[in-house]
């Protein structure tokens, strides 16, 4: 239709003095109506007590705790005592919390996730010691048990990633889980240093306590010198896209495949902030050059859109490396697309919030 004085006026009358929550579109208005007050308003981004993704929190006695009609929470694990190299993810979560204007629309698979699920911010692990990491890891799979218990699904922010094995343990615990794993690593090394609990090896050693079936098990984005370390990946049948296959196979083919491997399973999803190359993402313990953009890891995460997901995980954002806070961001980001996925996981029933 061509631009005139009476599309003009018609713009005006409808939108002319209406304010920002007044959309007509339905499929907007949904999201909207679940927003703004009924005067307009909407919470500042950089107002209020920073949570995970803006979602209430919930205060949970650990001691005896009660997770009410939750279907996710959001949980910190401020634990890094497992890393190889350069420590700091304990200070994952709190510099994820901080980050401002995630959501709370996801576009591209038409939902706002915290509005659409009973989510909230639970707070941290309440760890016994900060100095044993066999005991935090205890402490980990005691707390999240507790919440497998009560029908409710981890998505957690770390933390070094060998806080997923407690995890895996506890979510894995009644029948072993396929995993979607996103890494520069396949973290499937043995022991070292006089013990196996690092963030080296916590699918090793997931898969032998048999709660993670490597046979439904792909991992993406693998690279850098560690590689003959991950022989057991192999052994046990897990499927690997090293990140140098990504440009040839492209996104589609991987989701294609990934969908393939997990099936319609129980899976667990597992991000490590440093699958992403460091132009994006500096601030992690163990950078490796030449690995997946924002825009490849965007992609990737809303293919798996109907993957039934039970629990979740971004890991290894260690800010004090991150002059720029891109790394807390992008990893916000994830943590955003994983609980959209969450949505529409067929293992989360009663979809309304």
């Amino acid at each position: 239709m061509a631009w005139h004085h009476e599309k003009l006026e018609a713009l005006r009358k409808k939108y002319g003095e209406g304010h920002g929550g007044e959309l007509f579109d339905p499929r907007f208005r949904r999201v909207a109506d679940k927003i703004f007050s009924e005067t307009g308003t909407r919470l500042a981004p950089y107002a209020g007590v920073p949570t995970f993704l803006t979602a209430p929190y919930r205060q949970v006695d650990t001691t005896n705790p009660d997770f009410g009609d939750l279907q996710v929470a959001l949980l910190g694990i401020p634990m890094d005592l497992g890393v190889t190299n350069r420590p700091g993810s304990r200070f994952g979560p709190r510099a994820m919390r901080t980050i401002e204007r995630i959501g709370p629309y996801n576009h591209v698979l038409d939902c706002a996730p915290v509005f659409d699920l009973r989510v909230a911010d639970i707070g941290d692990v309440p760890f016994a010691s900060r100095y044993r990491l066999e005991q935090c890891h205890d402490d980990i799979e005691r707390y999240v048990s507790r919440m497998i218990d009560a029908g409710v699904v981890p998505l957690s922010v770390g933390g070094d990633h060998s806080i997923t094995h407690p995890i895996l343990k506890a979510v894995g615990g009644k029948r072993p889980v396929g995993m979607i794993h996103i890494d520069a690593h396949c973290d499937t090394g043995g022991a070292f240093d006089q013990t196996k609990f690092h963030h080296g090896g916590p699918f090793r050693n997931a898969v032998l306590d048999g709660v993670l079936d490597p046979t439904r098990t792909i991992q993406i984005g693998i690279r850098g010198a560690a590689e003959y370390l991950w022989e057991f990946s192999y052994e046990s049948g897990m499927t690997v896209i090293h990140a140098e296959e990504i440009s040839s196979m492209g996104i589609p083919a991987i989701i294609e495949k990934t969908k393939e491997i997990v099936g319609d399973g129980p899976t667990y999803l597992s991000f490590d902030i440093d699958s992403l190359d460091p132009a994006f993402a500096p601030g992690t313990g163990t950078p490796e050059v030449g690995g997946l953009t924002t825009r490849e890891v965007l992609e990737l995460m809303r293919g798996l859109k109907g993957v039934n997901l039970v629990g979740g995980d971004v890991v290894e954002v260690a800010p004090q490396y991150d002059s720029t806070a891109n790394t807390a961001h992008a990893g916000a980001q994830v943590l955003f697309e994983i609980l959209s996925l969450m949505v529409f996981s067929p293992a989360i029933a009663g979809k309304s919030g």
